[in-house]
């Protein structure tokens, strides 16, 4: 398994929405670990690690908009190296 991890932080009506959960959900059907946990300036963190081709396509679905109660107005995307990679997909 060739892993790899990106974090991506996503601005718009991301928060109260159940876009954590909806979120978590999405990465577990693709085999993903990481998190989804919010952020003081209203947007969400996310961290997915897994084999590329399922990471793309959870950003794909991030930058689609992701669940329909929520408002994605921008995607931002960057490689990351955990110390310790996640065993699980959380929303703390």
């Amino acid at each position: 398994m060739t892993a790899t991890c990106v974090k991506a932080w996503v601005h718009g009506r991301v928060q109260g929405v159940g876009f954590r959960y909806s979120t978590q959900a999405e990465a577990k059907t693709l085999g993903l670990h990481g998190h989804a946990r919010n952020l003081e300036d209203g947007s969400v963190e996310v961290l997915a690690c897994g084999e590329p081709e399922q990471v793309d396509a959870l950003i794909n679905w991030l930058k689609a908009g992701g669940p329909r109660s929520a408002r994605v107005d921008k995607v931002l995307v960057e490689p990351h190296h955990p110390a310790q990679p996640p065993r699980s997909f959380t929303t703390g």
